[in-house]
């Protein structure tokens, strides 16, 4: 096995560091350190500034979810938004039978008003902030609009995925999707990497939600144009929907792994899947197996993790997962049973790969901030909001048609969620934030990545520059290259459908920093299969 030709060299940062999935919003968050704020304050502007140079994968109408080491504990961040009030199973019946989009695998449709529920990101960024900033809410934002105003040039991984979704926004029919081509293909294509692109009504938007806390956003004239646009294009989301949206503050969960505590956000997002799946490995020894052994017992551990997460993760007001009862010693030691020397069928649904970005930081004084920000699928609804400039996500479509389920469609829920930070401790000490992002992938990227470091003993970017394989469904495994043709014959031996990764984005990517051991400064890494940077000081 040898890591892709694209590997980099792990960055030391004496003082602080930020990871992101883009190097203009990485120097965005290394700015924030640089004027005195805290991980938190970095992390936000971060955030911020992906949603302008990274469109795709997220935008100001996506949701949040966070994790912050405040220098003595972990706390939760769940900024996610909740359906309209209006979503109920026969407002769904209706819209589907008079052709609001097709149904796949007891999903709602992907695109358009249907899977668009209340952006949760703007109010995370505020909350975030607002318990432990240091600097001025409206200094966060300075990067992300002069970007959004003045334009930037676009990096090589955004352009490609920019490209792709041309070609899917022509496909869609109905005057809600009319708006998209404007701001994001004003010319009839996507923009080219290297080429300058900008959206001052973005601009106007984030000046809006600095001003004012992001009120405006929700209960001002942001949010009387969202309700605007839906009312004008048969949707569903009301002022009321977003006037009333909140985020969650919560505690994580946990799991160990080794010696190891690894960390991850309860449901409604997925992050009880990489523990559980890591708990069934924590009791086999794998450090020492062949290398197709090892992946053949992380993708069965997966499956079975996964197949529990489609079953029980929902919204945690209203239809509480069993968590503890997941990850006690009983359960997981019945699910490690039926791990065996030959693939085996779990049930689980047919997850999609979804647009997402990550991002960690760390600052001088030990806080970390592991953080995560998605519109679900490139661009999500494709639905922008006019004079805006920005886009609204398609997370609804994480609900289920079946009746009695825990994650069924209703009003005022917050749906299945893919998205996941994670947080590393060893002995209760901080070692620090990670995450992988890609829909499906998510969980399968944290236990690849988790044993990487664990039982291999790799750096933070070389953990993330291992080759990694991507369970699709039932015995579908895509494996990357690197891997070697005795890997995959072995999979395949073992009655894996083993087949080599043709785009390297179906395996995800992501970003980790590491404390260092002597807890003077820190060792980072940043995905080497995009566009990532590591920026420190």
């Amino acid at each position: 096995m040898t890591l892709p030709n694209l590997s980099r060299k792990p960055v030391f940062a004496p003082r602080g560091v930020v990871a992101t999935s883009q190097p203009l919003a990485a120097a965005a968050g290394l700015d924030m350190l640089r004027r005195g704020g805290n991980a938190v304050d970095a992390a936000v502007a971060a955030a911020i500034t992906l949603t302008v140079v990274q469109p795709g994968s997220n935008d100001i109408g996506g949701d949040l979810f966070a994790i912050v080491w405040d220098g003595q504990r972990l706390h939760g961040l769940n900024a996610s938004g909740r359906s309209p009030q209006a979503l109920t199973r026969e407002y769904v019946a209706r819209s589907l039978a008079d052709g609001h989009g097709p149904v796949m695998s007891g999903r709602l449709p992907d695109r358009g008003w249907l899977p668009v529920t209340v952006p949760g990101a703007p109010a995370g960024w505020r909350d975030l902030h607002g318990r432990f900033g240091r600097l001025s809410f409206a200094e966060l934002f300075e990067d992300a609009i002069a970007y959004a105003e003045q334009g930037f040039p676009v990096s090589p991984t955004v352009a490609h995925h920019w490209q792709r979704a041309v070609p899917v926004h022509a496909g869609l029919a109905g005057v809600e999707f009319g708006g998209w081509a404007e701001v994001f293909a004003p010319d009839g294509r996507a923009p080219r990497a290297g080429e300058s692109w900008r959206n001052p009504h973005a601009a106007r938007t984030l000046r809006l939600i600095a001003a004012t806390g992001a009120d405006a956003f929700y209960r001002g004239e942001i949010a009387e144009a969202v309700a605007d646009l839906s009312a004008r294009t048969a949707g569903t989301l009301s002022y009321a929907d977003m006037a009333t949206h909140s985020s969650l503050w919560v505690d994580p969960v946990s799991a160990s792994y080794r010696d190891h505590e690894v960390w991850e956000m309860p449901p409604n997002g997925q992050g009880v899947a990489a523990l559980l799946a890591l708990s069934i490995l924590a009791g086999v020894e794998v450090a020492a197996m062949p290398v197709a052994h090892r992946v053949h017992l992380q993708i069965e551990a997966t499956k079975l993790a996964l197949a529990d997460a489609q079953a029980h993760v929902a919204d945690p007001e209203l239809e509480p997962a069993p968590v503890t009862a997941l990850l006690s010693l009983a359960y997981v030691a019945s699910r490690r049973a039926l791990l065996s020397e030959v693939a085996a069928d779990a049930v689980a649904g047919e997850p999609a790969r979804g647009g997402t970005v990550y991002l960690c930081a760390a600052d001088a004084d030990g806080s970390m901030v592991s953080l995560i920000q998605s519109n679900y699928l490139g661009f999500g609804s494709f639905i922008v909001v006019p004079g805006f400039g920005f886009g609204l996500q398609n997370r609804g479509s994480g609900f289920t048609l079946a009746e009695g389920h825990p994650n069924e469609i209703g009003p005022r829920k917050r749906p299945f969620h893919t998205i996941i930070p994670g947080f590393l401790t060893h002995g209760g000490e901080p070692v620090g934030p990670f995450g992988v992002m890609g829909g499906h992938m998510q969980p399968q990227g944290h236990v690849q990545l988790v044993m990487s470091t664990v039982d291999l003993g790799l750096d933070p970017q070389a953990a993330l520059d291992a080759p990694r394989w991507y369970w699709d469904a039932g015995r579908r495994v895509l494996v990357e290259p690197e891997f070697g043709a005795e890997v995959v014959n072995e999979l395949r031996r073992r009655g894996h459908d083993a087949r080599p990764v043709g785009d390297r984005t179906v395996v995800g990517n992501g970003q980790a920093i590491w404390r260092c051991l002597d807890g003077r400064g820190y060792i980072a890494g940043s995905e080497a299969r995009a566009d990532g940077h590591a920026a420190c000081y």
